[in-house]
């Protein structure tokens, strides 16, 4: 999909996203793995602002994402926390930061959305200091055989509507990586990963 289309896409959700800020179940998920994050923290496509309940109050956020809108949103919702935030709008395919640059790095459900997520990873390796933290919560193909067939049939049109892919291999990509598991949970048949990881050495 031509990136350009895919971030108006993108721009039309952020309404929606920020709505299912409240989700429940992602709540559990959010506060579970974000209680992790710690110092200078980068977050990947943060979308409306949807962790933002959930960082420690003496974190530094930097916080990207490729729609404008979906900034905004975030921009919102950071108002009512006291931690610092900045906001950089750009695709992180495109971007660039120094290496070791970060103590946490955090992804939750953004690479569904990359054209190259092996890339993406490989920076997010980078970017995080060796004795920093990587935290993800990212959906994928279900190890459920009757599950991930109806993915693999559904996947090409969800992907037109939603600009977002639903049979990647999450736990196969970060393992390719080369980044350090330390504890991972499965959930949704598991089409649902938490990962702590650490950058790869």
């Amino acid at each position: 999909m031509e990136k350009q289309k895919q971030i108006r896409i993108f721009d039309k959700q952020a309404a929606k996203y920020a709505k299912r800020r409240e989700d429940p179940s992602q709540r559990r998920w959010r506060k579970n793995l974000l209680s992790h994050a710690k110092g200078e923290v980068l977050e990947l496509a943060v979308g409306a602002g949807a962790n933002f309940p959930y960082y420690s109050r003496d974190v530094k956020v930097t916080a990207t994402d490729f729609s404008e809108a979906m900034l905004e949103k975030a921009k919102q919702a950071a108002k009512s926390y006291s931690f610092q935030a900045d906001f950089i709008s750009g695709d992180i395919e495109t971007m660039d930061f120094p290496d070791a640059s970060f103590d946490t790095i955090v992804s939750t459900l953004s690479f569904c959305s990359y054209e190259k997520p092996l890339m993406v990873l490989e920076k997010i390796n980078r970017w995080c200091k060796p004795d920093g933290k990587i935290l993800l919560m990212e959906h994928g193909i279900s190890s459920n055989l009757a599950v991930s067939v109806l993915q693999k049939t559904l996947n090409p049109l969800l992907y037109r509507f939603s600009g977002c892919h639903h049979t990647r291999n999450i736990l196969e990509m970060v393992r390719e990586s080369g980044m350090t598991f330390e504890r991972s949970e499965s959930y949704w048949m598991n089409m649902v990963h938490l990962i702590w990881a650490k950058p790869k050495s």
